[in-house]
């Protein structure tokens, strides 16, 4: 099909059909379709998207950096339960109560643990006294010889230690991406895709593959939010490890 248009004087010239799209379906002056234009708009989209990769990987490595720290803290509770119980185990019969008293309370223990880093932390920190219990117990021991006394040396000290990682693991932040950084990101993207159908006609190929794209986009800043919370979401850390460590004694 042959494109024309007409001068003023009534003279018929031939046009770019493709330009013609441009200026006609998208209100766009012809002299904004300019090579000088485009020119400047792809090294201002490059900057961007060059800044908007730099952002997207600090904030992947930031928030997988926090999900690794906070698993090998559950896994170092975990590891510590097992100690701790094969320590007082070796101990003899005066120290079975106290391993009762420990399998009775990691469930709550668990709950209490889960249900802290579900809720953002606005206050100090609580315990319902079954912890300290325990602590209280081991301290109660009374060791007849001096392989009786070094176990029970032992045990308290990696019930500190246990303590310890619980406390590290209550202080750490629960807001661990900044809101900020994730509306400038969004910001920065927004203006990206957009730049990609400014230049070209609008079909259904450009439309399905600007979806796809945008939906990539979406998934990794998905993939962050679920990085920075691991106790809820679709990638939460399974209690199950904690709640089963200890069999039946």
């Amino acid at each position: 099909m042959k494109h024309e248009r007409s001068d003023p004087v009534g003279h018929h010239i031939p046009i770019d059909p493709r330009r013609h799209f441009y200026w006609d379906a998208r209100t766009l002056p012809e002299h904004h379709l300019s090579d000088e234009v485009k020119d400047v708009v792809r090294l201002g989209v490059g900057l961007t998207a060059t800044m908007a990769a730099l952002v997207l990987g600090l904030l992947i490595a930031s928030a997988k950096g926090s999900f690794d720290t906070q698993t090998s803290q559950v896994r170092q509770i975990t590891a510590d339960l097992v100690l701790l119980d094969n320590i007082l185990a070796q101990y003899g019969p005066d120290a079975r109560p106290v391993r009762e008293q420990i399998r009775s309370t990691v469930g709550s223990f668990a709950d209490r643990l889960w249900r802290e880093k579900e809720t953002v932390r606005g206050g100090p920190f609580e315990t319902d006294g079954s912890e300290d219990q325990v602590y209280l117990e081991i301290q109660k021991l009374s060791g007849q010889d001096n392989v009786q006394r070094s176990l029970q040396s032992r045990a308290v000290q990696v019930s500190n230690e246990l303590a310890h990682t619980r406390f590290l693991l209550f202080v750490e932040s629960e807001n661990l991406i900044p809101t900020p950084f994730l509306a400038v990101l969004a910001f920065w993207l927004l203006i990206i895709f957009a730049s990609f159908s400014l230049f070209s006609p609008l079909n259904f190929t450009v439309i399905s593959f600007l979806f796809l794209f945008a939906l990539s986009a979406a998934c990794a800043i998905f993939l962050i939010l679920q990085l920075s919370r691991p106790f809820t979401g679709l990638m939460m850390i399974s209690s199950a490890p904690l709640r089963n460590v200890l069999g039946p004694i």
